[in-house]
Parts: structure tokens; C-alpha cells; sequence
């Protein structure tokens, strides 16, 4: 095992060390304890073991700081706007419509119609028939058969069987055993130390000072002027003479634009007056600080070692062998064979016929025929007729409507805020101690503690 240069180990080293020089008398001369006895000078005399030193754990307890949360309430300013209800006044305009009568000539048209005579000449067709006889020749087709011989080859086929010989390989395997040498790992713990640091926050309180922003709310007042609004207004008209009516004709005035504006309105609203404040704010913050100690820990390692064990395995050589088999073959052979057929084959004879057929003939007459048309005409006359027409104009009123101004304020409210603090808590360990141990047949005590002692 391993040691570490930490200081119980390196002073019980030094006690081994120091203590070797006196095996030699502790054992009178002899290889081990057990000839302690016989190699003694009296049976009174005992022997001296060397010094065991054991490692022993002592429980230590030390003071840790935990991080621990908690819940604490906070308050929290919200902005709102409240809307603030104003009345005011404004002028709206009406459309209003008169009525009013105008004369106007409208013409009116009336269809008339007078007859008139006119000649036309009208084709008259008459169709008649002669009759005409025609020659025509007509084929006529009829079949005959003759006899007619061939001569065909028809193939005989005919199965014969051959002997063959052919080699086949046959495996033939066997089981053989080899050494085979294999590695294990067996695991050994040791026991080493490491230094640890550990941090510890420490609460370290501050005051601090905060500007905040407050303020008051203050009543203006503020003019609005009126809107601004177009309307359409229409100029009075005039009688005109038409010379094509033979009368007067009302035509109506320009129309023109004008711009006109509505009266002001006064609001009344209130206007937030920041102003800065100095609040003092009490901090704590936490200050960290190291501690460090000897913790111990176990380390494990393979340490390998090889065993011998036989494994089988298989060997496969192939084995020849004749063998013989029928095979199958076919012959053909041609045979010759007289056959008979019968071959069609068609002549062809033309008939003469004597047809009759009718031809048409057309013919044409042209006759005289008076008829009577309507021709139609259009005539105008001009009708008086009164109208009424509406003309429109604009009627002021006053009107009361309510507007609303959005006032903002702060309200305040609680919420929950979740922080973090270290808290101390007490804990155990184990630390380890080293302590010299003496077997029973050891020399008296005073002595051993000498020893330990140096």
C-alpha cells in the first residue's frame, strides 16, 4: 500500500524505524517470536512484540453554512389610467330639403304608317319523268377443289440410358484440445486523503440610499379649438330662353365649397408633477470565505493474474469417394409418310343484264304577283309638363357630448419574492487517528509506552 507524506503516517514510519533496532533484543537473538522461549536466558524473561500501529476513525464535528430559501413580501408600485369624464358642446348641421316646382318642354313622337303597292315575280318549278334502259355485266364466282399429295418426315424418339462415374468429397471432422492462457483482474481498495476547501458565506450588512420618484397631480385648463368642416352651398338660378322650344328654361346656380369651423371646447384635466426623493435601503449581502481539511477517499485497482484452461476445437479434411449413376439420353430418327390434301380454287363468269331506270326533268315558269307594304313614319310634338325638384340647405343645432381624459396614478401592492440565505448547521465526520497497539505477550506497560512515546 501506498502511503501519503501526511504527518500521523510519516511519525508512525519513524517508529517503525526506530523501534527495528530493538527487534533483535526483543526477540533474544531469534528469527521470530516463536523461538522467543527457548532462545531467552530465563523463563522469566518475555519478549518484547514489535509495535502495531492502527489506523482508528475519531467522530469530529465542525460548523457548515447551508443555503437555505425563504419567502418575504415586497412592494410593488403599478401604474393605472382612470378615464375622467368632461362634458362639452358642439354645433352639428342639419340637411334640410325644399321642394320646389319647375316648367320644363318634353317632346313627344307618334309612329304612323301609310300603304304602298309593289310588283314581284315568283318562279314556279315543274319536275317530270322519261324512262331509259342500261346493259350491265354481273360476275358470278364459283369454288372447285382438286387433290394434291405431300410427302412429310414425322421424328421416332427413342430413350437409351449411359453409365457415369463421379468423385464426391465427404468432410470428416475431429475434436482437438489447445492451451489457452487468460487474463483476470482482481481488485485492491487503498486509502488516500485529499485536501478539500469548503466555502462559508458570512452575512455582512450595508445601508444604501435610493432615489424614487413621487409627485402631485395638478388641474389645467385647455382650450380646443373647434373643427374644421366643408359644405356644398348652391347659388340661386335663372330663366333662360330656349329658341329651339320656343320657351323659358330654369338653369340652376354654381355650386362652390366653403369651409367653415365648429366653436372651441374648453377641457379641464390633470397633469402629473414629478418630483426625486431620497429613501435609505438596507442591504445584507454575504461575504464567502475558505476553510480547508484532510478528507479521505478509497481508490480502487485491477491487479491482473493469468489461468491456464484446455479449449476444443474442430478440425474438418475431406474424404473422396467414387460413385456411378444411369443417365438418361434421347434419339430421334425421321420417317418418311405420303399424305393427301384437297386445294380449293375459284373461277369467275360474267352475266349481261338489261336495267330500266327513271330520269327527272325540271322546269321553270316565272309569274307576276302585286303585293301591299306598311312603310312607317315618326312625328313630333312638344308637351308642357311641371316638375318639382328638392333643394337643399343646412340647419345649425347644438349638440352636448361627453370626452374622457385618461389620468395616471401609482397604486401600490404586495407580492411574494423568494430569496436565498446560508444558514449554520452542525455536521459529523469521520477523521482519521493512528494509535499503537501491542499484542498480549508484550513487555510491561511502562515499557510499551516508552516506546510509543519516543
Amino acid at each position: 500500500m501506498r502511503l501519503r507524506t501526511s504527518s500521523p503516517v510519516l511519525m508512525a514510519v519513524l517508529l517503525a524505524i526506530g523501534f527495528a533496532g530493538e527487534a533483535s533484543a526483543c526477540y533474544c537473538g531469534a528469527a521470530s517470536f516463536k523461538r522467543c522461549a527457548s532462545a531467552c536466558s530465563t523463563p522469566s524473561e518475555v519478549c518484547a512484540p514489535p509495535v502495531r500501529l492502527v489506523t482508528t476513525y475519531k467522530t469530529v464535528q465542525e460548523t457548515v453554512w447551508e443555503p437555505e430559501t425563504y419567502t418575504c413580501k415586497k412592494t410593488v408600485f403599478d401604474t393605472i389610467c382612470e378615464p375622467v369624464p368632461q362634458q362639452c358642446t358642439k354645433t352639428v348641421y342639419d340637411t334640410c330639403y325644399t321642394e320646389e316646382p319647375y316648367t320644363v318642354c318634353r317632346p313627344v313622337y307618334t309612329t304612323q304608317y301609310r300603304e304602298e303597292q309593289y310588283t314581284v315575280c315568283r318562279p314556279v318549278y315543274q319536275t317530270t319523268y322519261r324512262e331509259e334502259q342500261y346493259t350491265v355485266s354481273r360476275p358470278v364466282y364459283e369454288t372447285h377443289y382438286r387433290e394434291e399429295q405431300y410427302t412429310v418426315c414425322r421424328p421416332v424418339y427413342q430413350t437409351q440410358y449411359r453409365e457415369c462415374a463421379y468423385t464426391v468429397c465427404r468432410p470428416v471432422y475431429q475434436t482437438l484440445y489447445r492451451e489457452v492462457q487468460q487474463t483476470h483482474f482482481q481488485t485492491i481498495r487503498e486509502t488516500h486523503y485529499r485536501t478539500v476547501t469548503q466555502t462559508t458565506c458570512r452575512p455582512v450588512t450595508e445601508t444604501s440610499y435610493k432615489t424614487i420618484c413621487t409627485g402631485d397631480w395638478q388641474t389645467t385648463t385647455e382650450t380646443i379649438p373647434g373643427a374644421t368642416y366643408q359644405v356644398t352651398v348652391q347659388d340661386p338660378g335663372q330663366w333662360v330662353f330656349d329658341p329651339c322650344t320656343c320657351c323659358c328654361c330654369y338653369v340652376p346656380g354654381p355650386c362652390r365649397v366653403e369651409c367653415r369651423q365648429c366653436p372651441p371646447t374648453i377641457c379641464h384635466k390633470k397633469v402629473w408633477v414629478p418630483r426625486t426623493e431620497q429613501v435609505p435601503v438596507t442591504c445584507t449581502r454575504w461575504v464567502s470565505e475558505e476553510q480547508t481539511c484532510q478528507v479521505p477517499y478509497t481508490v480502487c485497482k485491477q491487479v491482473p493474474y493469468t489461468t491456464t484452461r484446455s479449449v476444443p476445437y474442430t478440425v474438418c479434411h475431406m474424404e473422396q469417394q467414387v460413385c456411378r449413376r444411369q443417365i438418361p439420353y434421347t434419339t430421334c430418327t425421321m420417317t418418311t409418310q405420303v399424305c393427301t390434301r384437297r386445294i380449293p380454287y375459284r373461277t369467275c363468269r360474267m352475266v349481261t343484264q338489261v336495267c330500266t331506270r327513271r330520269i327527272p326533268c325540271t322546269t321553270c315558269t316565272m309569274t307576276t304577283q302585286v303585293c301591299t307594304r306598311r312603310i312607317p313614319y315618326s312625328t313630333c310634338q312638344m308637351v308642357s309638363e311641371t316638375r318639382t325638384r328638392r333643394v337643399a340647405h343646412c340647419v345649425p343645432r347644438q349638440v352636448n357630448y361627453t370626452t374622457y381624459t385618461y389620468v395616471t396614478r401609482c397604486v401600490p401592492r404586495e407580492i411574494c419574492v423568494t430569496q436565498t440565505r446560508c444558514v449554520p448547521k452542525t455536521v459529523c465526520r469521520q477523521v482519521p487517528v493512528t494509535v499503537c497497539v501491542a499484542d498480549p505477550c508484550a513487555q510491561p506497560a511502562a515499557q510499551t509506552a516508552a516506546r510509543c512515546g519516543r
